[in-house]
């Protein structure tokens, strides 16, 4: 489990299906999202996939709940997926919208980095965000995220071809990062 003075991540466990659907369901909250809103059904699938995906062998996708500490409530949810096994990890992340502008999600994406850089020893950490999607881009160059550019039309969302700004940070740059603090 990571944790800091306000967040900690954890293990979904599938109780925590009714804690995501009501932000998974939420028309603003998923609008930048390939997926989405959610039915019921489409949530509790997500939790049951997600305790599948970590009973593999050589587990490649890592769902972490993000718990707000003070009030011990579910905010959000948090992934990464090991993309190459040279290193390279893809981190993503939804908070729940009531939420939003409170910091959570800058210190649950500041956390699954280190994670990635501790626990899994990634060389390369890397997010993308719709152009569009201010409040995920801040949170990325927040936590010293550097863009490297943006892929057009790369990907589908709600029958529309978005572009997608892309993330990135490496393992010397988080320990240089570290280092400082």
């Amino acid at each position: 489990m990571e944790e800091n003075d306000r967040v900690y991540l954890r293990e979904v466990i599938l109780e925590d299906w009714s804690a995501f659907h009501p932000y998974s369901s939420n028309e603003e909250t998923v609008k930048h999202q390939p997926w989405g809103p959610n039915t019921e059904e489409d949530s509790l699938f997500f939790v049951r996939q997600v305790i599948i995906d970590r009973k593999q062998r050589h587990r490649s996708r890592y769902v972490f709940t993000i718990v707000e500490k003070k009030t011990d409530q579910v905010v959000g949810n948090i992934e990464m997926n090991i993309r190459d096994w040279d290193g390279v990890g893809e981190i993503g992340f939804i908070i729940h919208h009531d939420h939003w502008g409170k910091g959570l999600a800058t210190e649950a994406v500041q956390l699954m980095i280190n994670f990635c850089f501790e626990y899994c020893e990634l060389q390369r950490v890397v997010a993308t965000s719709n152009p569009e999607n201010i409040g995920s881009i801040r949170v990325l160059e927040k936590v010293g995220m550097v863009k490297e550019g943006t892929l057009r039309k790369d990907l589908l969302v709600k029958g529309k071809w978005q572009d997608s700004c892309v993330y990135s940070m490496l393992r010397e740059e988080w320990i240089e990062k570290s280092a400082r603090l």
